[in-house]
């Protein structure tokens, strides 16, 4: 998310709540979250591009409250009906999706057309 998107959604919601910050959940410094655990942590349509995928899962596991959910919105390869080879490839492979659910005390999942929608709890 673009500073500017934050900025704008902070300036926007003036009420208490919950407050409006741009972090990078994969390589930045965790410490500066205002809370140790989270209760909810969602990533919809990133974890594809995740680069260390077992690193982002472990950083999401330390973040997540106990009882928890980590939802997880993804395209599944193969699902588009296309056959453009680019655009094939924008979901993650079966490989990618047991990496995904492998490791947690409740795996649900939904599908939604292209998409596959994951509550995962540790």
């Amino acid at each position: 998310m673009l500073p500017s998107a934050i900025a704008l959604a902070a300036a926007q919601d003036t009420t208490p709540g919950p407050t409006w910050q741009c972090a990078d959940i994969a390589t930045g410094d965790l410490t500066t979250l205002p809370d140790a655990a989270y209760a909810l942590i969602t990533c919809r349509l990133v974890y594809r591009w995740m680069d260390d995928k077992p690193g982002f899962l472990s950083r999401v596991r330390r973040l997540l409250a106990p009882g928890g959910t980590f939802w997880v919105v993804t395209e599944i390869t193969g699902r588009r009906p296309t056959t453009n080879p680019t655009l094939l490839g924008l979901g993650i492979s079966p490989s990618d999706a047991e990496l995904l659910t492998t490791g947690w005390s409740v795996v649900r999942t939904a599908d939604l057309d292209v998409l596959r929608c994951y509550a995962l709890r540790p």
